[in-house]
């Protein structure tokens, strides 16, 4: 083995050690606050399964769980059977909750189905969305609803609505959907919703959805977004949600806590990404000269 590979095989051993260092899970215990179970859920997260997603389902459990999530919900595009592979596998790994979902995904909206069995169709205007939902035992959620999207909802339809993303990654790449996400949340009795729209780009759970539930059961958790007993938080600090929640949230610093991290990423992963994409350009160049 020629020097110069030597070099890109320790530059990988390298990143993988400082990565693994580095990306240890969180401890994640039960919270309880006001006799209510707190879930940290994510509710938009998209398998690679007919969905443009970089993970399989089961892939997405073992990462939710390495983000410290308690619950989440998979979200193909005008699909369901993804999410029940990512619920069945969960269940077998003693993993977070998994919801069975679908982004109900057409030219006019796009709609979070949660908590349901059975695909739903895009063709019909949102409030009879909204209904087949509720038919299936299922919560409703106005995905990332920017101005574009509004005239979808019409009054009816936003009477019929469980939820709305206040908080989606788009608001820190266009400073303008911050506002109309906010504006959106404004126009009715909504669920507040932190949502990652997980592709595989980013990070599962960035933006995360506080749930004061009375378990951590798929129809528990269901059943307290269409209470809109939820609690969500920008980048900022701010909350949005049921004000009474929001005031028990603030007496318990250890909800804040659970807050996945903006800051710089530390000197270990720096390390294993610089390695990583030095040790691979390596392998490319040398093991071309042979």
């Amino acid at each position: 083995m020629t020097l110069g590979r030597t070099a890109a095989v320790s530059l990988l051993f390298v990143a993988i050690a400082a990565g693994t260092v580095s990306d240890r899970p969180p401890a994640n215990p039960s919270l309880v606050v006001g006799g209510y179970r707190v879930i940290a859920a994510d509710f938009h997260v998209h398998p690679a399964i007919v969905s443009a997603g970089a993970l399989a389902p089961w892939d997405l459990v073992l990462e939710a769980r390495r983000q410290g999530l308690d619950a989440f919900a998979i979200t193909p595009h005008n699909q369901v059977f993804p999410a029940k592979i990512g619920r069945w596998f969960s269940r077998r790994t003693g993993g977070p909750t998994v919801i069975v979902g679908e982004e109900i995904r057409g030219p006019r909206y796009h709609l979070i189905a949660i908590g349901i069995d059975h695909r739903i169709g895009w063709r019909q205007g949102a409030a009879a969305t909204i209904d087949e939902v509720h038919r299936q035992g299922g919560a409703a959620i106005a995905a990332h609803p920017t101005a574009a999207f509004w005239p979808a909802y019409e009054a009816d339809a936003l009477a019929k609505l469980d939820g709305s993303e206040v908080m989606h990654p788009i608001v820190d790449a266009r400073e303008w959907a911050r506002g109309e996400l906010q504006a959106f949340y404004g126009r009715g009795r909504f669920a507040a919703i932190g949502s990652s729209d997980y592709h595989g780009l980013g990070r599962l759970g960035q933006c995360r959805t506080y749930v004061f539930a009375s378990d951590d059961s798929e129809q528990a958790i269901v059943s307290a977004i269409r209470a809109r007993h939820t609690v969500v938080y920008d980048d900022d600090g701010r909350a949005y949600g049921d004000p009474e929640l929001i005031q028990l949230a603030a007496q318990n610093g250890h909800l804040r806590e659970r807050e996945p991290s903006r800051s710089d990423p530390g000197i270990l992963a720096i390390v294993s990404r610089i390695a990583g994409i030095l040790g691979l350009f390596g392998a490319v160049v040398f093991s071309s000269r042979t």
